[in-house]
């Protein structure tokens, strides 16, 4: 699958925190992506919210001139202060509902600095690829090595036998926002499903 350069009408999901975290670094980061999800003429497609990490890329791929789809549960919307300026923001009725429209609505995931429900997102959607329930490639926004211990952890239970290098490899990883959009846009899906022997079990 190559998407070439300039994509669009292709979506792109950022799972991302409803915090800016310690690091500046991590908001400068967002801010990067939104612009160049925006200026790539990509959708970014993310939790709804209009605070932390969630309203400052929304923000900026707005101010660019992109399209922003939020998806929000109920429950959510006075916690995360749904985020009333985006182009289609999205009321569902659970966390469930909004991870499959996220899903659904994307062409490819970006996990950037987060806590469990970035991570959980992030992994649920990766496990779909890895079943072959999408082809659909991923990739973590290691900004100042923020996800550097998960991606030593990965390595580890693929050399442990648990994780197929094939399916290691679809877990993009980069520094650079920009760096890491690229190698998205151009990623192919492991060609390798994994389906469980009783040997395996």
């Amino acid at each position: 699958m190559d998407w070439g350069t300039s994509l669009p009408g292709k979506s792109i999901a950022v799972f991302c925190g409803s915090s800016t975290g310690a690091d500046p670094a991590y908001a400068a980061a967002a801010r990067v992506l939104g612009a160049a999800l925006a200026a790539q003429g990509l959708e970014l497609v993310y939790g709804g919210g209009n605070v932390g990490l969630m309203g400052v890329i929304a923000d900026a791929a707005l101010a660019g001139g992109g399209t922003v789809t939020g998806v929000i549960p109920e429950a959510l919307m006075a916690r995360e202060i749904g985020h009333t300026g985006l182009t289609d923001l999205r009321v569902v009725g659970s966390m469930h509902d909004r991870k499959a429209m996220m899903a659904s609505l994307a062409d490819a995931f970006i996990a950037m600095p987060g806590g469990f429900g970035t991570f959980e997102e992030f992994f649920e959607v990766v496990t779909w690829t890895q079943l072959g329930l999408h082809a659909k490639p991923a990739g973590l926004l290691n900004v100042d090595g923020f996800y550097a211990p998960l991606i030593d952890f990965l390595d580890r239970a693929t050399a442990a036998g648990f994780i197929k290098p094939p399916h290691r490899a679809m877990v993009l990883d980069d520094a650079d926002p920009e760096r890491l959009l690229a190698r998205l846009l151009v990623a192919e899906p492991p060609s390798v499903i994994k389906w469980i022997t009783p040997r395996e079990a």
